[in-house]
Formats: structure tokens, sequence, C-alpha cells
């Protein structure tokens, strides 16, 4: 190259778009996460409502219906169940999929927060259990003998309960090694929320009480369970949720967490 020959024109990398805000991805992932469950996960939900009514069905030979603690529980926990079902069993096998087979290099190469994937998914999950919730707990209601004035209330058990499950499961699958344990951990949780939220807390022995204080679904149970008795003491009531509310914000915020590590291993 002589000197009368201009040099190359230097050239700057052009700059990185902004990464989006929480909200609007959050909901971008929400609406996505929901348009694919519509086909795959609807037919799920029909199982966990048809297990939660066989389970009802099976407890009516051996609690008797009206006003007693039994028949509360266990029309309660099994509205529940079908949360459990969905946000923690179904959630950990799927982020334990996406785990295993690289799924998550998708999301990763986003430019959302991790929280909005987290939050966004789990709320998708969460979206389908409110109708199989309902009709669980008016069939019960009706085969128990229990009153129908506030099934309302599970319009804030149901978000609470699954945002407090949901990040368990989560959690579960982004931190499980395999696949084959993310799936064996939420078979686990849904078992632990059959058996520690249906069966009457005066049949369960002592240690398993305190079992059951642990899992966040029994805040859920309770304070439904509490709507059925004549007079509700809704302060008690209020201080289940939120103690479900509490237990929510931490479980998520820990499948957040996990979902950094699983994306930056």
């Amino acid at each position: 190259m002589t000197l009368l020959e201009e040099a190359p024109p230097v050239t700057t990398a052009a700059p990185l778009a902004p990464a989006a805000r929480l909200l609007p991805a959050l909901g971008a992932v929400y609406r996505a996460q929901l348009a694919r469950a519509k086909v795959s996960r609807i037919p799920l939900l029909f199982v966990a409502t048809f297990q939660s009514l066989g389970i009802l069905v099976m407890m009516r030979g051996v609690v008797d219906p009206g006003d007693n603690p039994a028949a509360h529980a266990v029309v309660a926990g099994s509205s529940v169940l079908v949360v459990a079902f969905v946000a923690l069993n179904l959630l950990a096998q799927y982020f334990g999929r996406l785990r295993a087979t690289g799924g998550l290099d998708h999301y990763a190469t986003l430019p959302v927060p991790p929280a909005s994937v987290v939050l966004g998914t789990a709320a998708a999950y969460a979206s389908f259990t409110l109708p199989g919730a309902l009709v669980t707990a008016g069939v019960g209601a009706w085969m128990f003998e229990l009153p129908w004035a506030h099934l309302w209330v599970l319009l804030a058990v149901v978000p609470l309960a699954g945002a407090a499950l949901a990040g368990l499961g989560a959690a579960c699958g982004l931190l499980a090694p395999r696949q084959e344990i993310a799936t064996l951990l939420g078979q686990l949780g849904m078992s632990a929320a059959l058996l520690l939220g249906v069966l009457p807390v005066a049949h369960l022995p002592e240690a398993v009480r305190w079992l059951r204080d642990l899992l966040p679904s029994t805040y859920g149970v309770e304070a439904f369970a509490r709507t059925f008795t004549a007079s509700p003491d809704w302060a008690a009531v209020v201080g289940d949720l939120s103690v479900c509310a509490v237990v929510g914000l931490a479980s998520l915020a820990l499948a957040t967490r996990a979902y950094r590590w699983a994306t930056t291993r």
C-alpha cells in the first residue's frame, strides 16, 4: 500500500439493544408459555382434576359428611392437590427436561431478566389450575354437604399456593443433576401434598404434623378449610394466605437463582 492510498475505514460495533424490562418480558414469556400449554397441558389438567375427584369419592367412604374438621380437610386438600399436580409436579418435569435437552440455552440467549422466565412459566402453569380446583371444590362441597358460600376464597388460595409450589417445582427441575431426578422430586412433592394435605390433621402422628407444617400448600389448605365453618375466622384465613405469599416469594426467588446457576454452568 502506497502513501497515496487511503487506509480502510475503521468500523465500530453497533451498541447492543437494552435488555427488556421485567414486567414486559414476564408478560411475553407468560403469553408464549400459555399458548404452548393450551395443547399439551389441558389433557393433564383433566387428569389432575379427575385424580382429585377420585380422592373425594374414596374419602367419602371413610369420612362422615357435614360440618366437621375431617370433611373440611378432605375437600380443601383435594382442591389444592390440583394445584400441586400442575405447579409442582409438571413444572419440575418441564424445567428438568429443558435442562437435560439444552432448551435453557434458548432462554439464556434472550435479552430478558432471568426472573421473567421463571415467573412467566410458573404463572402460565398455575393459570390452568383454577378451573380444576373450582370444580373439585364444588363437587366436594356437594358430596360432603358443606356450604358453597365461600368457594370464592379459591381465587386467592390458588395463585398464592400455586406460586409457592411452582417455585419449588421450578427449583427442583433446575437443580436436579438429571431429568429423571427432577421427575422423581416432582412426584415426591405431589405425593407429600396428597398425603399431608388431604388426610385430616387429627389422624396424623405428631412427627408427620411437623412435616405437614413445612409444606407450603398446607397453609392454602388450612385457609380454604377454615371457610367451611359456620363462622369462619377470617383473621386466621388472612394469616394463612400471608404465609403462602411469603413462602411463594421465597420459593420463586430460589427458582430464579437456580435458573441463573443452571444457565451459567
